[in-house]
């Protein structure tokens, strides 16, 4: 990336650190000021008859005038966000929703319910969650206003309201017809750049995954070794008593660099992995985006042609190009201003996330 070099270049004489150099980008790019801030915390184990789930606690401080209160705490169950993701994906079609955590943890890394995967994914609910309150148009959605302050209750009212029958029709129809691939006739250059940019980023984030979670098994493996090695060095040094000294030392050392090697699977495992995973999940999300661009797309070319190919009924085909042709350019719009977010995003923290790995790396062969 030459603009790391570049950021270099502006003041040789200062050696500029890693982390010196993610600030800069951080404040150069830093958001203007907010006035929505969400936490999640606090998971709550609940085993029922039927089911064990958790729920988390979702707290909301805002200086918004449209929420009557300028605090909330609420409690809310994995199925609520995936509810709240569905809502913003049929209301906005072609911004980029963030992704989701799946319902099972990915690579059988931990165990389902295990406080690691608890807190895995309570880090990705919370990152999901500030994604939208930062996106200048989700932010203002009130399926998430509602989301983040009516009590369960509430919300299950709210949700009963949802589509009716004919509206689920339509969404399995577009569903369906979202999922043909397929040429778009008039399809603006830069959506097929996008779709190939996509295509591209997709093997490279799927490649860094891949080899991410090698490293990790090799360093995990290491670290297996090196738990057994060390009590048998000490063990070796009572039968030893010439080299005794000697054996300790080695056993001391080995426990050291145990230690340091499980500070920096830490490092892999928190910073590094979902990082990529949630590019990944990204990237199908923006696959799925354009393509019901394309849709739009579609149908506005089909009404062209039907125009062309009728002398009757004019007015009304005109009157429908018109309403498609708007909804083609707000579409497009979306899509543009949002790709230029996501690209941003995705540029700070692929960086960051870097820089903390080869920081780590610095840190784990220093000790």
């Amino acid at each position: 990336d030459t603009s790391l070099a570049e950021v270099n270049s502006c003041s040789p004489s200062v050696p500029i650190s890693p982390s010196s150099m993610i600030n800069q980008y951080k404040f150069e790019d830093g958001p203007e000021l907010r006035d929505l801030f969400i936490t999640v915390d606090d998971p709550e184990s609940h085993i029922t008859a039927i089911e064990t789930f958790i729920t988390y606690r979702v707290v909301t401080k805002t200086t918004r005038g449209e929420f009557d209160s300028s605090e909330y705490e609420v409690r809310r169950r994995y199925q609520d966000f995936l509810w709240l993701k569905s809502k913003l994906e049929e209301a906005h079609p072609t911004l980029i929703i963030p992704p989701l955590p799946e319902k099972f943890i990915m690579k059988g890394m931990v165990e389902r319910f295990s406080d690691e995967f608890i807190e895995t994914r309570r880090k990705a609910l919370h990152k999901f969650l500030n994604r939208i309150a930062d996106h200048p148009t989700l932010t203002f959605n009130e399926d998430f206003k509602v989301f983040l302050t009516a009590q369960a209750w509430e919300l299950s009212s709210h949700k009963k309201q949802g589509p009716g029958l004919l509206s689920r029709m339509g969404q399995t129809v577009r569903a369906v017809a979202s999922s043909v691939r397929g040429a778009v006739k008039n399809r603006p250059a830069m959506f097929t750049e996008m779709n190939n940019y996509m295509e591209t980023f997709s093997q490279k984030i799927n490649l860094l995954d891949k080899i991410a979670h090698r490293i990790y098994k090799e360093e995990k493996d290491y670290f297996n070794e090196m738990k057994e090695y060390g009590p048998i060095h000490t063990l070796w040094s009572a039968s030893e008593e010439d080299i005794a000294e000697s054996l300790k030392g080695i056993a001391s050392c080995i426990d050291r660099c145990c230690r340091a090697t499980e500070k920096r699977m830490a490092g892999l495992s928190e910073h590094l992995l979902p990082v990529l995973h949630e590019y990944i999940l990204y990237t199908e999300i923006l696959m799925g985006v354009l393509r019901r661009r394309d849709q739009i797309q579609g149908e506005l070319d089909s009404k062209v042609d039907a125009l062309a190919n009728k002398k009757t009924e004019k007015d009304l085909f005109s009157e429908e190009i018109g309403k498609l042709e708007d909804k083609v350019e707000r579409a497009n719009n979306a899509l543009k201003a949002d790709w230029d977010r996501w690209k941003q995003n995705m540029q700070w923290d692929m960086r960051s996330t870097f820089t903390n790995v080869a920081e780590n790396n610095l840190r784990y062969y220093e000790e």
